[in-house]
């Protein structure tokens, strides 16, 4: 079993225990050793000055004092030790509780006494709140005598104690304030770290704070935010400008293709030149969405919603939409975007298949969106490269359906430009599974 697992997991609880805990032994040494010194000499020295003023008043009486001895006496405890003395005639000392006492103050109050008298005693310490009782047996009776247990027991150590407590306390709150400070910046930029990764606007979100390494942190990520919209940016308009440019001359090549005499070779490049024209077209879609589309807060039920009823249209009764009970929130989507993802990835299903199913459910931060259909299927050997730009599997479909074989690329570019991921899975219909799980 590592010890590691019992260690703190976030920053916030480490830093709090790499103050806290040395903060507590040191606390902890010093009133083990301060406190145990102080509590042993201080109650040592007053047990002992309690028992030599005890002791002084038994050598005033003789061993069988009359009543003018103990009036004597009397008036000179109260005088200079403020003791309230008496004598019971013919009594017999009883055992109070200092015989069975174990704390401290009643064994160095024990041998403090036995050190000091001849005579048999006993002592009670807890029979009273304020006073203590000392009893002392003569030939002829029993001595009692009354003390403030302040003569004895020193209300210092819970002083010292209360003190130390109180201190520990305040310093805690100080190190939590001041730890909650420095936590704050790191935890902002965590979460607009992770706003990226989403895709999703950090411009206004995002400000630099914090002690310079968590500034300087702060800065690295802006210059890395920068540079992949930069990237990203430029890849699309150099997408959209080359894809823009090819038409010129593909435009220019069917109108010659139009003039020249018609053969089975001619066919087959105008063939090829409307399948470019596709792909151009594709792309330009792509990219025009990709640059025009901000995101925003939106409904994902709504939104599936609308598909279904736009394919309806034309695939009748070949698409049903199941929603379980699950609670699903807005959350910032790239709506016409993913709009056109969600539609290559059906009417692909639609294309090769008879029914289509779509199932949406919530997992704690997460939307999987499942579209099931009963068509041929893609092979697992295959699967991955079904995602790739410009790849028709024609071993498992049809190959008079065309297509470009973009669509499920664009899709999952989609998908993944919105922190998500887009698997190929098997389903019980006996066709192929498309999951889109987007986080919320």
């Amino acid at each position: 079993m590592q010890f590691r697992r019992y260690l703190p997991k976030t920053l916030f609880n480490r830093l709090l225990a790499i103050i806290l805990v040395p903060m507590f032994l040191v606390q902890l040494i010093t009133v083990l050793i301060f406190f145990e010194r102080h509590w042993d000499s201080v109650t040592r020295q007053m047990a002992d000055a309690l028992a030599s003023e005890i002791s002084l008043l038994i050598d005033r009486l003789p061993a069988e004092p009359s009543s003018e001895n103990i009036y004597e006496l009397q008036i000179y405890a109260k005088k200079y030790f403020k003791f309230d003395v008496d004598f019971v005639v013919n009594s017999i000392l009883t055992k109070k509780d200092i015989d069975t006492n174990t704390n401290y103050t009643a064994f160095a109050f024990r041998e403090s006494m036995n050190s000091r008298m001849d005579y048999n005693w006993t002592a009670a310490l807890a029979e009273n709140n304020d006073k203590i009782f000392i009893n002392i047996q003569f030939p002829k009776g029993v001595l009692t005598i009354q003390v403030g247990k302040k003569r004895l027991f020193s209300s210092t150590s819970w002083l010292f104690i209360g003190w130390t407590i109180g201190s520990s306390m305040i310093l805690f709150f100080i190190a939590l304030f001041f730890i909650q400070g420095q936590v704050k910046p790191i935890r902002r930029l965590a979460v607009a770290a992770r706003q990226l990764g989403l895709g999703r606007d950090i411009t206004d979100a995002f400000h630099l704070e914090g002690a310079r390494e968590i500034r300087a942190a702060g800065r690295a990520f802006q210059a890395m935010r920068h540079r992949i919209k930069r990237h990203l940016n430029e890849r699309t308009t150099m997408l959209a400008g080359v894809s823009h440019d090819l038409r010129t001359p593909l435009t220019r090549m069917r109108l010659q293709l139009e003039l020249l005499k018609k053969s089975p070779e001619i066919e087959e490049l105008a063939k090829d030149i409307t399948e470019m024209e596709a792909m151009i077209e594709t792309y330009l879609a792509f990219s025009r969405g990709e640059v025009s589309d901000p995101p925003f807060s939106g409904d994902i039920r709504q939104l599936l919603r609308d598909i279904t009823e736009q394919l309806q249209r034309s695939y009748p009764e070949r698409i049903s939409l199941i929603f379980n009970e699950d609670e699903i929130p807005n959350f910032p989507i790239r709506q016409s975007s993913l709009r056109r993802a969600l539609i290559n990835i059906l009417e692909n299903a639609l294309r090769y298949a008879t029914n289509a199913e779509i199932r949406v459910r919530r997992i704690e931060d997460t939307v999987i969106i499942q579209i099931d259909d009963d068509g041929p299927g893609i092979p697992i050997s295959k699967r991955a490269e079904a995602i790739l730009p410009f790849k028709r599997l024609e071993a498992s479909r049809n190959q008079q359906t065309g297509g470009t074989g973009l669509g499920l690329s664009i899709a999952n570019d989609i998908i993944l430009s919105h922190g998500g991921q887009l698997n190929l899975l098997d389903t019980p219909k006996g066709g192929l599974r498309v999951c889109v799980t987007l986080p919320i």
